[in-house]
C-alpha cells in the first residue's frame, strides 16, 4: 500500500438500507464500484488519496495530471473507477487495468467540499453539486461529474438492477458533509450481496477469509481463486484461527490485505457462502473490515 499522510480528510460515510424508496426530498446517484479518493487541488499541486489517507497519486499518474490541468483551488470527493466498453464498473477492472484493452479510466465526482478559500461542508448537498457540476464542466475525459435524479428512487433502483450496476446511493438534498462519519442522510442500496474480508492465509487453490468481531479476528470462509502475487508476498505468521475444517496446507500470512467478496449468503456463523473473489481493496484498511454475531 502507498504511504499515507498524517493530515487528511476522511470522507462522509453512507449507512446500508435493503430496499429502495423514492422521495422528493432526496437524490439517487449510481454506487460506483471502484475506489473511493479525495482529490486536493491547488494549482498544479495535487494530493489523491484513499478514505484512509493512503497516496493514490503511484497507481494513478494519469488521474493526478489530469486533475493539475484543471488548475483549480479546490477539494473533490469522488470514486475512481474503471469501466468496459458498456460503461459499468467493476473492482476487478481496477486490478487489469490498463493491462486490458478496452477499459477506460475514471474519477466520477459527486461532491465538492472546497472552493478558493471557501469550506462548504455546510452548505446543502444540491447547491454543492449544482456548484460543482459548473467547475469541471469542462473537466478530461477521465474527470466527470457524478449525475443524480431527484425522488425517483425506485425507478432509478430499477434501472440500475438493469444495467448490472452495484448499486445506488440516496442522499438527502439538503445534507451537509459530514467528515469522517457513517450518517443516515447517505444510504447506500446494493443490487447484489458483496462485502469486504481480510486475506488471513491462502492455499494454491484459494483464499482464507477473516473479518473482525470487535477487537478479534474471526474466520469468515474460503474463496476459490488462484492467490494474487500481492498475497503471496505478504509475511508468513501465526495461524489466526484453529478450526477443524480449514485445511492443513494454509499458508497463514500478516493479516494486512484487504479483498472484495460476493456471495449467496452467510451461514450462522457469519461465514460468506458461494463467495466469489471480487479484487484487493487498496480503499480500505483491515481495522474496518467488521463482521456480525
Amino acid at each position: 500500500m502507498s504511504t499515507r499522510s498524517d493530515t487528511f480528510i476522511r470522507p462522509m460515510l453512507a449507512k446500508e438500507v435493503r430496499e429502495p424508496f423514492s422521495d422528493e426530498h432526496w437524490i439517487y446517484e449510481v454506487k460506483w464500484d471502484g475506489y473511493r479518493a479525495i482529490a486536493e487541488l491547488h494549482g498544479l499541486q495535487v494530493r489523491l488519496y484513499s478514505r484512509s489517507g493512503a497516496d493514490f497519486a503511484p497507481l494513478f499518474p494519469n488521474l493526478v495530471t489530469a486533475l493539475a490541468q484543471l488548475n483549480l483551488d479546490t477539494v473533490l470527493d469522488g470514486e475512481i473507477i474503471a469501466v468496459d466498453a458498456d460503461g459499468r464498473s467493476c473492482i476487478e477492472y481496477l486490478e487489469q487495468y490498463p493491462h486490458r484493452p478496452g477499459l477506460a479510466l475514471r474519477y466520477q465526482v459527486f461532491d465538492l467540499l472546497y472552493k478558493d478559500g471557501h469550506r462548504l461542508e455546510d452548505q446543502p448537498l444540491l447547491w454543492r453539486k449544482q456548484l460543482l457540476r459548473d467547475v469541471i464542466l469542462k473537466a478530461s475525459e477521465l474527470i466527470r461529474f457524478s449525475e443524480h435524479v431527484r425522488g425517483d428512487g425506485v425507478g432509478f433502483f430499477r434501472e440500475a438492477v438493469a444495467g448490472g450496476l452495484e448499486g445506488v446511493m440516496g442522499k438527502r438534498l439538503d445534507s451537509a458533509y459530514a467528515e469522517g462519519h457513517r450518517s443516515p442522510d447517505w444510504l447506500k442500496i446494493k443490487t447484489r450481496q458483496e462485502d469486504e474480508a481480510i486475506i488471513v492465509g491462502y492455499t494454491p487453490s484459494g483464499l482464507v477469509l477473516g473479518r473482525y468481531l470487535e477487537l478479534r479476528l474471526r474466520f469468515a470462509g474460503f474463496v476459490a481463486v488462484t492467490p494474487p502475487d500481492e498475497v503471496v508476498a505478504l509475511p508468513v505468521a501465526e495461524a489466526s484461527f484453529s478450526l477443524e475444517d480449514i485445511p492443513a496446507d494454509v499458508r497463514w500470512v500478516s493479516p494486512t490485505l484487504v479483498c472484495g467478496i460476493r456471495y449467496t449468503e452467510l451461514d450462522s456463523f457469519g461465514r460468506f457462502l458461494g463467495a466469489r473473489f471480487a479484487g484487493l481493496r487498496r480503499d480500505k484498511e483491515p481495522h474496518e473490515v467488521r463482521g456480525h454475531d
